[in-house]
């Protein structure tokens, strides 16, 4: 497990660029142009998994891209969550615009006003976590937030989302393979079903290859079902402690200022009833062939 002064010496001197090993740089010019130089489109792996929301991708998951978000998970170059999240931001913006035009923008900006937009990283297993010293997805997530709120979108992030039981590692696993894999895998944490009410809900990982992964974290969260607003504003509370904890991680304060979301009966701080509502997912990378959304 990475040390504090291992983290330290990759934001004061970094080795080499992420993406393509330049020295000094944690990411080069060149590659940040990569990262970011493509338009942030709908992607869809085929074959589709049941249950997968709309996806919005910032970039094809090969070469540069590919390398920066292997060197961010695998060898722990943790500054690489800053621009990473800036991709991520991207991508979530495309999907809440989808949204917004999908339903109607009256109705949209009815239901969500003043809400807080909701990303719910899917988590990484906790032997994975233990032996990367960190959890990407998260870590990329709250950077991804911060980048939202310096744009006037309020958003927080929701770690929700824990495994239930041990899944096998997927790199040799087809898209029928990890479905089955995945089935039944992920559950909201107890208690915490309530804080997914308080706005639009966004779902967010680093990489989609076969969409998988998060269809099932969709199946968890909608199986949260219904949520009443009994007890909610304990359920805020704990929520913000929950972020606060980690927000500390990248630096940001803003969620430690004890602000907190509207009260109970506001527009947007839960929708009709308080019903979960996965809106849309969106990750840093896809597979190329995912791309290709409008093939016949």
């Amino acid at each position: 497990m990475r040390g504090w002064w291992q983290d330290l010496t990759d934001l004061v001197l970094p080795g080499e660029c992420g993406g393509c090993g330049r020295p000094r740089a944690v990411l080069c010019a060149q590659c940040r142009a990569v990262l970011s130089a493509a338009a942030v489109s709908r992607v869809r792996p085929v074959p589709e998994p049941p249950g997968l929301p709309v996806v919005h991708a910032a970039a094809r998951y090969a070469d540069e891209v590919r390398a920066t978000l292997l060197a961010h998970k695998e060898r722990g170059a943790l500054a690489l969550a800053a621009p990473l999240g800036v991709a991520l931001a991207g991508a979530v913006m495309a999907g809440l615009q989808g949204a917004s035009a999908s339903v109607g923008a009256g109705m949209v900006s009815s239901r969500w006003s003043g809400a807080p937009v909701l990303l719910v990283p899917v988590p990484s297993g906790r032997r994975a976590v233990r032996a990367r010293g960190h959890d990407p997805a998260r870590r990329i997530a709250l950077a991804a937030a911060g980048r939202l709120r310096g744009s006037g979108i309020p958003a927080r992030v929701l770690g929700v989302l824990r495994q239930k039981r041990a899944v096998a590692d997927q790199s040799r696993l087809n898209s029928s393979q990890r479905q089955g894999n995945l089935a039944g895998a992920l559950a909201v944490a107890p208690g915490a079903a309530r804080l997914l009410c308080e706005g639009p809900v966004v779902l967010v990982d680093d990489v989609m290859t076969t969409g998988a992964s998060l269809a099932e974290a969709a199946r968890a969260v909608r199986a949260a079902g219904p949520i009443s607003n009994a007890g909610w504003t304990a359920a805020v509370y704990e929520g913000e402690t929950w972020e606060s904890r980690e927000e500390q991680n990248v630096g940001s304060t803003r969620e430690r200022t004890g602000r907190r979301p509207g009260r109970p009966g506001i527009a947007g701080a839960g929708g009709a009833g308080g019903v979960v509502d996965v809106v849309c997912a969106a990750v840093v990378a896809a597979s190329p062939e995912s791309f290709q959304i409008n093939r016949n």
